[in-house]
């Protein structure tokens, strides 16, 4: 079940919490937006309304994400100009929704040429309709071939799609059930994972994903999960780990996750020394 989330109540959120103004130029922050969106995010393109009048609906644009971190999505709706809505779903999960004109237009200028994944079909498409409906002459969006690590995209990418794990084994020695003595290790990982056929499109993922296994010099496995594959991007070794540690260093995760990561590199530097 899907209730809104007022505006007083997002005001009361602002004036009880430390929020804090994103410190984004509007270039970064597209890239930013656009990583969001291409890791958890949709773009739904209503054709033909099931209303009485038959009328067409305006698309909407969706970020969807756990209650812990609305206070980031405060923030971006704030850098947006106040543009679109909340609605809170389950009690746990929040939707933060685009759906007037003017905030997608707006949406379509700040992310433009910035989509790396399948959703830039859906992307163009947003476009088509704006611009048959609205009388537009907006550009098709072209996929963005740069540098994983030159920007906001692999920021906003793990916000809401990298898990950084430590795994801890402890010592046993050999015994009846252990057939063999184990020694105590940690482990740290850093993993991505992406179905391999985009539920939207129908397109396939693996470009984007190869891409990312390749910037992390690390491989890239697959493996059958409900109706889909999923591949997965998993960077273990000590010395590839640095690379992600620069990169967030530099650009430094927003949300929750942030945290996380600064426990993780505490790890990391300690198995460093």
């Amino acid at each position: 079940m899907a209730k809104a989330i007022s505006s007083e109540q997002i005001k009361y959120i602002k004036s009880n919490r430390n929020i804090k103004e994103l410190n984004l130029n509007k270039d970064q922050l597209g890239y930013y937006l656009v990583g969001l969106l291409e890791g958890d995010g949709h773009i739904s393109l209503f054709f033909l309304g099931n209303t009485i009048l038959n009328r067409v609906l305006n698309p909407i644009i969706i970020f969807t994400s756990h209650i812990n971190i609305i206070e980031l999505y405060i923030c971006i709706q704030s850098a947006l100009g106040g543009i679109g809505r909340f609605q809170l779903v389950n009690n746990n999960i929040i939707r933060y929704i685009i759906g007037d004109v003017k905030g997608i237009t707006f949406f379509i200028n700040a992310v433009h040429n910035k989509l790396r994944t399948p959703k830039n079909e859906s992307f163009n498409q947003l476009v088509e309709f704006l611009n048959q409906k609205y009388n537009l002459t907006i550009p098709k969006s072209n996929l963005d071939m740069s540098d994983l690590f030159s920007n906001n995209w692999f920021r906003g990418f793990i916000e809401v799609d990298g898990h950084f794990g430590v795994k801890i084994v402890d010592s046993k020695s050999k015994s009846y059930t252990c057939k063999r003595s184990i020694s105590s290790n940690i482990n740290l990982k850093f993993i991505i994972g992406q179905r391999l056929i985009d539920n939207k499109t129908s397109l396939s993922m693996l470009n984007i994903m190869e891409k990312i296994s390749q910037t992390l010099l690390c491989n890239l496995a697959v493996y059958e999960a409900k109706n889909n594959k999923i591949l997965s991007v998993n960077v273990v070794a000590i010395d590839k780990l640095i690379y992600i540690i620069n990169y967030f260093n530099k650009y430094p995760l927003l949300g929750i996750k942030n945290l996380y990561f600064k426990d993780w590199e505490t790890v990391y530097m300690l198995m460093s020394k």
